[in-house]
């Protein structure tokens, strides 16, 4: 089998193969013949933001789909991330000079004192593979830095991750300070971490709890398409 693959001529296919090709490279995490395939694209005419969005998110959604019904595991698609960013590396500035549409644009960080960051770096690239733009603060956020992010980068989603029990109630720290500062209406707080469950993001008035990656892109998808139907309304 390998053998056959070996023979692929990425450059002979045409762009329905090529693609379909893609999608199987991102699946495999094989990030040199992602930018390889994402040039070729290029070179033939395709839009920035279709390579974007057909070839990449198209493949990173079926990652996406795969990990959550338990297909996947965390491994495997920290590799198709990876794989998706040698192509994002070179889409990126171009996307910049055409001003392309984007999906989202959010915020992420574990919260005050908490340093795990396996989960919220899943996230936030899964987020990316499905055209968001991702800001991510790194570790252990006190509320002033969710605040000042929000102030520089105008997001539509604030996301926050804890993995330990101890660090968990700050997260409603975060949500109470946004709603005393009358800042709460202006963003969608999606919330996440192994100790987390549904009934604790309702209790700490987040937008919604995701479990994992995979719930995290639908959910964020699935609000901020709200919020900018109800921005258009208003």
């Amino acid at each position: 089998m390998s053998d056959q693959e070996d023979d692929i001529i990425l450059s002979e296919l045409d762009d329905e193969e090529l693609v379909q090709q893609m999608f199987d490279d991102l699946y495999d995490g094989l990030k040199e013949e992602i930018a390889e395939s994402v040039n070729i694209l290029l070179e033939r005419g395709w839009a920035p933001y279709r390579v974007l969005t057909e070839a990449l998110v198209g493949g990173m959604k079926i990652v996406g789909d795969d990990f959550r019904d338990g297909i996947l595991f965390v491994p495997e698609v920290l590799l198709a991330a990876n794989a998706m960013k040698g192509g994002m590396a070179i889409l990126k500035p171009l996307l910049a000079e055409t001003g392309a549409p984007r999906v989202g644009k959010m915020v992420i960080g574990t919260v005050k004192g908490d340093i795990h960051d396996i989960g919220k770096n899943l996230v936030a690239m899964m987020m990316e593979g499905a055209g968001f733009e991702v800001v991510d603060l790194g570790i252990n956020n006190a509320v002033e830095a969710y605040l000042e992010a929000m102030d520089a980068e105008d997001p539509d989603i604030l996301g926050m991750s804890a993995l330990l029990t101890t660090t968990m109630p700050y997260m409603k720290v975060v949500i109470d300070t946004l709603i005393e500062k009358q800042r709460r209406d202006d963003i969608i707080v999606l919330v996440g971490g192994a100790p987390l469950n549904e009934e604790f993001g309702k209790a700490i008035g987040a937008d919604a709890y995701c479990r994992d990656a995979a719930v995290a892109v639908e959910t964020a998808k699935t609000l901020v398409a709200r919020k900018h139907n109800q921005g258009v309304g208003a």
